[in-house]
């Protein structure tokens, strides 16, 4: 049984159809990424995932459970949550603040948040895990607002990780954040749990090519490619439609 199964899934805005029957599946430990001209579709489709569009056809299944039609809220419970491509957090909040806000809120205890919870000893042993696994224990005590803008997606990659994730849907991690700190979020990627499966939206191709074991392409609103990162730049239809230059640059390499 999949993690995540999704069957034709169609969403159409007047006569286009923005996903055009897309299937696809995620298996625990996965890492995926799905890329594709801007306008290819790839936003739409997360958002039908994710509950945040309802789709005219098509499924979507979580840990064999159909949830087509359920909210955001209970998809999150069922283990998938989203990363968003813009951070979304608290300015005046600090980094261990969040996590404990993501902790509670798993727990059904987020009233609790600004009251007692380092008093929780198991809140705090799992705040302290999470923060440790990003490397972000030195400014657990700093606002959001002093910290560098990579150390925020990483914040934010630590918030979802909070919620304790079965399927973990990123959305252009690496985007706004400076080159030199690019590696701080392959490296949080790299010490992600290994039975998470997890699909990214990325621009980066080389960000891609060191990430995904898989590369799904979309075009048009419907893939037109779902193989391994090796096959991908030689796929006419991908250099076609996206990689172009880039993969002539690989096969160059």
């Amino acid at each position: 049984m999949s993690l995540l199964a999704v069957k034709n899934l169609r969403k159409n805005f007047g006569g286009l159809a923005v996903t055009d029957n897309v299937s696809l599946t995620l298996e625990p430990g996965n890492r995926v990424a799905l890329i594709g001209p801007n306008g290819a579709g790839k936003t739409t489709f997360v958002n039908l995932v994710t509950g945040h569009l309802k789709p005219d056809a098509g499924s979507v299944h979580i840990g064999g459970v159909d949830l087509t039609r359920a909210s955001p809220t209970r998809r999150v419970h069922a283990g998938l949550v989203r990363s968003f491509q813009v951070t979304r957090l608290f300015p005046e909040m600090t980094p261990e603040e969040h996590v404990a806000l993501a902790v509670l809120q798993r727990l059904g205890r987020s009233a609790q948040v600004f009251a007692d919870y380092r008093g929780m000893d198991e809140v705090m042993d799992e705040i302290g895990s999470v923060l440790d696994l990003l490397h972000l224990t030195p400014i657990a005590h700093t606002r959001v607002s002093d910290i560098a803008y990579g150390q925020q997606r990483l914040l934010e990659i630590a918030l979802v990780l909070a919620l304790r994730p079965r399927v973990l849907l990123l959305d252009e991690p690496a985007a706004g954040v400076p080159s030199t700190d690019t590696v701080l979020i392959e490296k949080a990627l790299e010490r992600l749990p290994p039975e998470l499966a997890v699909l990214m939206i990325e621009h980066d191709m080389d960000f891609v090519f060191r990430f995904a074991q898989r590369v799904i392409v979309l075009a048009a609103g419907a893939v037109i490619f779902d193989g391994t990162p090796e096959a991908v730049a030689a796929d006419p239809k991908v250099r076609e439609a996206y990689l172009g230059s880039y993969a002539d640059g690989r096969d160059g390499a």
